[in-house]
Parts: structure tokens; sequence; C-alpha cells
């Protein structure tokens, strides 16, 4: 079997999808890519058996159909090394010998059988259906993402939720300490569905989305996901259980709510957080007519801290703690110039949100508080 593909076209492909493969696995068959040849079009499959991701390209010619399955690792490091041209594949079925021919030379390795490959799990009958833009889950998951949890006995908050109404897509992510709700008001589900998508393939769909357009297709039973977009097809395994209900624990009466340039705030505490405590990452904030104290200190090692930034606050004088690198993270990802900052006592959570919403979106951010001495 022989084929002919452009260097630098594949080596794109296979670097988008190589994310999947493990750095360790049982199987030998895993650490390979799937080359699948129908009528001069290049299927390649990575797996690490619960997520898989499929890549197509248009070959320049090849003599037959077949499958052939390579070590990623060696293809890879080969590969970045040649500039564009065309490269010649030869698969020996007989002796599993793979040769690729350049310009200037060839390599020789030896394949697996590609029968071993592993098969993607198929949906069940009861499957759901959803189409969303790619820049609209680019987004949801960019901005969802920082804030899913890496916890072993609540395996449920180590993804990120999609929450499908007749009137909404709402993403949710949330590690106990932070929350994220992004509500994308332009796409809609035909019926009332939910799925939990695991972080690896959040991760690598935010890498490949980047380079896609137009409408990514969903489909999802209790188990599983096929994730398909013009160039790429995801198959993951979803995280059972049951997702808490986040919309319970976002406090809906704030009465004193604070309004404050976002770049301004972010640098302030970027700052203040060096002296904060090691151990605990405490910075407080009091806020009294127009203007925010931001103070930390380090007990231990005799440091402390304090800046004052005008705003827009009319409120009683209260002060809050957060850690600091939580809500770094949440200004972080929180789109536009302004933020407001909605609060009700010390001890109930703040609530976030950028002053203008973009178009379609309402994004709210929450963060749990912490304790304070004084």
């Amino acid at each position: 079997m022989n084929f002919i593909v452009s260097s630098t076209t594949l080596l794109s492909h296979l670097q988008a999808i190589s994310r999947v493969i493990n750095s360790k696995n049982t199987l030998p068959i895993m650490d390979c890519f799937l080359f699948d040849i129908q009528k001069d079009k290049l299927f390649i499959t990575a797996s690490d058996t619960e997520t898989t991701m499929v890549t197509s390209l248009e070959l320049t010619s090849s003599d037959s159909d077949g499958s052939l399955a390579i070590t990623a690792r060696t293809l890879l490091e080969a590969m970045k090394e040649i500039p564009e041209q065309p490269l010649t594949f030869n698969f020996d079925p007989a002796t599993m010998e793979i040769t690729v021919k350049y310009m200037n030379g060839q390599y020789t390795v030896i394949g697996q059988n590609p029968s071993e490959y592993p098969q993607p799990a198929v949906l069940g009958e009861n499957a759901v259906h959803v189409d969303m833009p790619a820049n609209g889950l680019l987004d949801g998951i960019n901005r969802t993402i920082f804030a899913t949890a890496d916890d072993e006995l609540r395996p449920v908050m180590n993804g990120i939720y999609f929450d499908i109404t007749p009137d909404d897509i709402t993403l949710v992510a949330s590690d106990g300490h932070k929350l994220v709700r992004n509500k994308i008001l332009t796409v809609k589900g035909s019926e009332k569905a939910a799925f939990i998508l695991p972080k690896k393939p959040a991760n690598l769909l935010k890498n490949i989305l980047t380079k896609e357009e137009g409408t990514v297709a969903i489909d999802f039973d209790e188990r599983n996901a096929i994730i398909t977009l013009e160039k790429y097809r995801m198959v993951c395994r979803l995280i059972e259980g049951r997702y808490p209900n986040y919309n319970s624990v976002i406090p809906q009466n704030n009465p004193y709510t604070v309004t404050i340039d976002r770049a301004i705030l972010l640098s302030a505490l970027r700052r203040v957080s060096v002296f904060s405590s090691q151990s605990s990452s405490l910075v407080k904030l009091r806020l009294d007519q127009n203007e925010l104290h931001i103070s930390t200190q380090d007990i231990d090692f005799s440091t402390s801290a304090e800046e004052r930034l005008n705003c827009d606050y009319e409120g009683a004088a209260m002060n809050i703690g957060f850690k600091a690198p939580f809500l770094i993270d949440i200004l972080n990802n929180t789109p536009g110039q302004d933020v407001t900052i909605a609060l009700a006592d010390p001890s109930r959570a703040g609530v976030i949100t950028p002053v203008q919403q973009e178009e379609g979106i309402d994004l709210l951010m929450l963060l749990m508080p912490m304790m304070l001495n004084d």
C-alpha cells in the first residue's frame, strides 16, 4: 500500500490530535496513530481508550485503501524536521514495515497490527443532538475550564456541565470555592438534557476549536459524547453522576455592589498578593464610600502590603476576605473593562459579573469568601 501526502499538512493534523495519547500506556497499540486510507482520503485516529480523536485530510494520491498503525512519538519527532514537500508512505502488511520517503532520504519503522486498535464507542438510540457555533463553544470552554476541580471523591466536579434547555445552553464549572455560569442565550436545545464533559477532552477541544468555524454537532447519551467539527471528530467518555444544583448556591439578594476597572483591580491584587500568607493566600477587601482598600499580611514572615483604589460604591462599610489566586483567576477570565462585585455580607459568596455582557451571553462568576479574624 502506497500513498503520498503533504508533510506540513500531515504534521499539523498529527499535532492537533497527539495530545490525546497518554505518556504511558499498558497496551503498545495505544502509543500509535491509526492511519486509515479511504478513496484518496486519510483518516488519522489517536486514542487513550476513553477519548478518541479522528481527523481527516486529502491525499495527493494512493494506490489502495487500507490501514496501518505507526508509533506516534517516532513519527512526530521525525516529521518536525522535514520542510514542506510530498511524503511517500509505503506499507507492507506482511512484515508491518513502514517506509517514509522524502526529498533527500527515507526512514523505516515497524508498525503495529491495525486490527488491534480499539473501536470508539457507539451511542445508544436515546442519543440527544444539539448544534453549537464553534466560537460560542470555544468561548464557553475558555470561560469555565479554569474553575473545574481535581477531586477524586467528587468526580462530577472535574468537568464542565452542559445544561441544555429549549431556551438556552449553559456551561457550568465549579470546584466548591469558585463557580462559573456561562449562559449562551443564542443557542437552544430541542429538549431538556445535560452532560458533564471531562477536563481532558475539553482541553483538546480548546486547541482545535481555534482553527474551526461554523457549527459543531454534539451527540450524546448517558455515557458517551460524539463531537463533530469540520475536520475533526471526537468520541469521549462522559463523567457519570448528578451535577449539584448550581443555581441554588448563587446568592439572589446582594444589596451591596462595587463597580471597578477590572485591569486596575487585577494589577493591584497581583502586587499585594505577593505579601499574603503562603498557607492561606488571604486578601482582605475593605469597601467604604467609593474606595476599595486591598491588604494582605504574613505574620510568620512579618510582611504586609496594602493599596487603595477608586471605585463606585455607596453602601455600608464592609470587610470581606478572598483567596487571592482564585480572585485573580476569575478576573483574568472575565471579559470587558469594568466588573461588578455584588455582596450580601462577609460570610456569603461574592458574585462577579462584567458590566457590559457580550452579545448573547450571560456570564456570572461566584467566589466563596474566607474567614477574617477581625
